[in-house]
């Protein structure tokens, strides 16, 4: 058959590259992938005129403390008394834990809060702070979930991983994001932050502060960053970092770019001041704009 005798219909006529699910999903197209996680999150904020976020991090695994005193009560309840198994005491006991943990949850709720009541009370939308997570259980949620008690929106970046990080349902919709690429959700926890707080984590929140605190410590980003370490026992215990002063590998300086908080009311009251003196001031709005 001719080329020119060819006839086409709606079953044979081609179809667009940007509507070729086939290839947008192929190795090929993975630059075009991520420039759409760089692009529409950002079409996004602008529209509902976001420019600032104080981030939380924390542990996916942490539950609320009624969830973890319900935990511990029917285990103790299967103990009824009798010496426990190795396997039901070694459960009892990380109950205890999780109970113990469950401060975090209900301290990150609260002081999500009170954030987002201050945040709300400034009269300038534009300058507003917006409660930003990664969207998934534990403190993040905890993050989300007192912003919607306070009825403010929030922000999740979500990211698709086989476990764990099931999105909450306190987001805001319109805010909620599902990303795929590790490194673009990380820019968009960055880029827009004025603040951030940690609470105790595993690897995941360990690879999101050191590397914010790389940025900072480094000067890649000249915008203030308050940094809070909620739970100084946790972060004690898990890292030493004078012995990081000792060996060489970070100066006494270093521990200037972050602080040591252990309740709602100091920390809130620390973040305040230090997001007014230097966004909402005129004189460092006038100091932002000469940069």
């Amino acid at each position: 058959m001719a080329l020119n005798s060819f006839k086409t219909n709606s079953d044979t006529w081609p179809i667009k590259a940007y509507k070729n699910l086939e290839f947008l999903n192929s190795p090929d197209a993975r630059t075009i992938r991520i420039l759409c996680e760089f692009v529409e999150p950002e079409a996004r904020f602008r529209h509902f005129r976001i420019r600032n976020t104080i981030v939380f991090f924390g542990s996916t695994r942490l539950v609320p403390l009624s969830v973890a005193a319900q935990n511990l009560k029917q285990l103790e309840d299967r103990r009824s008394g009798k010496k426990p198994a190795e396997t039901l005491a070694a459960q009892i006991e990380q109950a205890q834990h999780a109970v113990i943990m469950a401060r975090y949850y209900e301290d990150a709720a609260l002081l999500s809060e009170r954030l987002t009541r201050w945040s709300l009370s400034i009269k300038d939308a534009k300058k507003r702070f917006y409660i930003c997570s990664g969207g998934g259980p534990g403190i993040m949620e905890a993050a989300n979930r007192g912003a919607h008690n306070a009825g403010g929106p929030s922000i999740g970046l979500n990211i698709s991983i086989p476990f764990e990080q099931a999105p909450n349902p306190y987001m805001t919709p319109e805010l909620s994001f599902e990303f795929h690429y590790f490194f673009i959700r990380k820019f968009w926890f960055f880029y827009l932050g004025k603040a951030l707080v940690v609470f105790p984590g595993g690897f995941g929140t360990m690879d999101e502060l050191f590397e914010l605190l790389t940025i900072v410590q480094t000067q890649k980003s000249k915008k203030y960053m308050p940094i809070i370490l909620y739970g100084t026992k946790y972060w004690n215990e898990l890292i030493n970092f004078n012995a990081m002063i000792k060996w060489g590998t970070i100066s006494e300086q270093d521990l200037k770019l972050f602080r040591f908080f252990d309740d709602v009311d100091s920390a809130f009251e620390f973040l305040k001041d230090e997001l007014t003196q230097h966004y909402l001031n005129e004189s460092s709005e006038n100091r932002k704009t000469e940069r």
